[in-house]
């Protein structure tokens, strides 16, 4: 008879954790969708501001007070070329955004984290 008792009583307190793990478990998602839903604005707001790697070219070039057929000449390429990566519609080679990046005199990581900032 006391050992029906402690095995009901194992039961019990096994439960009972189990319904606590449960309901913790439960709290964290709960919470973890209202982080989420809380920040839609900051994501969007975010991602409007994005700038792509062809805005930043462009406005590197700019303000640097170039041509599109200035930067090509120098690299060797196109001015069609040029105009496709800063309108988006292609990208420069590793080895022509390293050189477009010495035009510019600045980084490749530093144009690469230009796309990235706000």
């Amino acid at each position: 008879m006391k050992l029906n008792f402690i095995f009901v009583l194992l039961n019990i307190c096994l439960w009972i954790f189990l319904v606590a793990v449960a309901g913790y478990v439960v709290y964290l998602v709960i919470k973890a969708l209202r982080k989420y839903t809380r920040s839609v604005p900051v994501r969007k707001e975010k991602a409007e501001n994005a700038k792509t790697l062809g805005e930043v070219l462009k406005q590197h070039r700019l303000n640097c007070k170039m041509t599109q057929e200035f930067v090509a000449e120098t690299l060797g390429v196109s001015r069609q070329a040029v105009s496709k990566w800063e309108s988006g519609a292609s990208a420069p080679s590793t080895t022509n955004l390293m050189a477009l990046a010495k035009v510019f005199d600045v980084s490749a990581e530093e144009l690469l984290k230009e796309t990235q900032k706000n």
